[in-house]
């Protein structure tokens, strides 16, 4: 039977393809360190378990309205806009499963086939993916490596605008690289989306995920917020990731099509599911907070061991939960023959599993460093500290 030809253009989120390898070898009985896929490893807090389970008890188990129950509308209004200094009315708030439909829907909603949409590269995978499915033209635009991390090649960005670009996705707090704007290279962005009527969305998933500094949203700079659509989860800050709960801001309009689409594609968000989320925001935030202290101690730990490995370096990130290291002199004093071999090498050397460069979009010319990511979010300190250290041991060897 046939099968629908755009098929071939959907991708996937590439981090699951690395953990079926790393899966495989911990199944011949080896140890695997799995800093590939960025779970989290904390309980549910238990005012959000409680609160989910009063619901169910309560008989929320059926339909609700598709963009989202008013209750957790309100409460999303409140908290996002709160942070990022925005009066959000709760009927600009669309609930969704999660982020990704998020970008699932926005591409729907503003891109036509044949329609260019910008987008970071290397970034989160899906992007690339969406883009391309939906009969979009996909435009990657790269960072370039400084000093203190990573920066947007505004030139690039500005080179690819044409009269068929109509968005640009913008990742600040940027997963895989953890790379953070500064206020000017933000609000160069807002000024090219401004100059050449773009859609922006701005995936603010790890918003809250930071360690030092504050976090600003493009949509709080004059002009932005009626073109903005922010997405946001629930699956990092609470770590609720298998909870698929999560919201796009948009404006009035715009929100209105999404739940029109949540109508289509799910009917609604899991309703129980909804009443957790509210007791996450209104609730005690000393769990949340937990977290973010774990996981720095976690980034401190990796940061380390990274640096004292041979031929590889990395900054510290002040946000996310990833590392981004450069290891183009470790591939070559092991000998690999690529990113994909050092990786291999790496897992069935060490047992240490990790996504290289290549799973966050296909490399752009003038790529002449090589970089792997690590996600540290879902293994303990001393496990972490294990893993790179024999990693370490085992560059060091040769």
């Amino acid at each position: 039977m046939r099968l629908a030809s755009r098929l071939d253009d959907l991708g996937t989120e590439t981090a699951f393809a690395v953990a079926a390898a790393a899966a495989d070898w911990k199944a011949r009985g080896n140890e695997v360190y799995p800093f590939h896929l960025g779970d989290l490893d904390f309980p549910l807090a238990e005012h959000i378990v409680e609160a989910m389970n009063r619901a169910i008890a309560d008989g929320r188990t059926g339909y609700c309205p598709g963009p989202g129950i008013p209750e957790l509308r309100e409460a999303l209004a409140d908290d996002i806009g709160g942070r990022r200094g925005l009066q959000l009315d709760p009927a600009e708030i669309t609930v969704m499963t999660g982020g990704k439909p998020v970008i699932t829907k926005f591409v729907q909603a503003v891109m036509n086939p044949g329609d260019e949409v910008l987008y970071p590269n290397p970034g989160f995978p899906i992007y690339e993916s969406q883009i391309e499915y939906h009969g979009g033209v996909a435009r990657p635009y790269r960072y370039l490596p400084t000093d203190d991390g990573f920066r947007i090649d505004l030139d690039q960005v500005r080179e690819l605008i044409t009269d068929r670009t109509v968005a640009i996705i913008y990742n600040d707090l940027q997963n895989p690289i953890s790379a953070e704007s500064s206020d000017q290279e933000r609000e160069a962005i807002a000024q090219l989306a401004q100059e050449h009527d773009l859609w922006v969305l701005s995936d603010e998933a790890y918003f809250e995920m930071r360690y030092e500094g504050e976090s600003r949203s493009i949509a709080s700079l004059p002009g932005m917020r009626e073109r903005t659509v922010i997405l946001y989860t629930f699956s990092k800050k609470f770590a609720m990731t298998g909870s698929r709960l999560g919201c796009a801001v948009a404006p009035k309009e715009l929100s209105q099509v999404f739940g029109t689409m949540n109508t289509n594609d799910e009917s609604c968000t899991t309703h129980y599911v909804q009443w957790a989320g509210i007791a996450a925001l209104r609730g005690p935030q000393e769990p949340a907070q937990e977290i973010l202290r774990t996981l720095r101690g976690r980034r401190d730990a990796a940061v380390e061991l990274v640096n004292d490995t041979p031929g590889m370096s990395v900054e510290t990130p002040r946000s996310t939960f990833y590392l981004f290291p450069d290891v183009t002199e470790a591939i070559q004093i092991v000998q690999a023959e690529g990113l994909a071999d050092f990786a291999e090498q790496a897992l069935h050397h060490t047992g240490v599993s990790f996504c290289t460069r290549n799973h966050f979009g296909r490399p752009q010319p003038g790529e002449d460093r090589r970089y792997i990511r690590f996600a540290y979010s879902g293994l303990p300190e001393h496990r972490i500290r294990e893993g790179l250290t024999r990693l370490r041991d085992w560059v060091g060897s040769f």
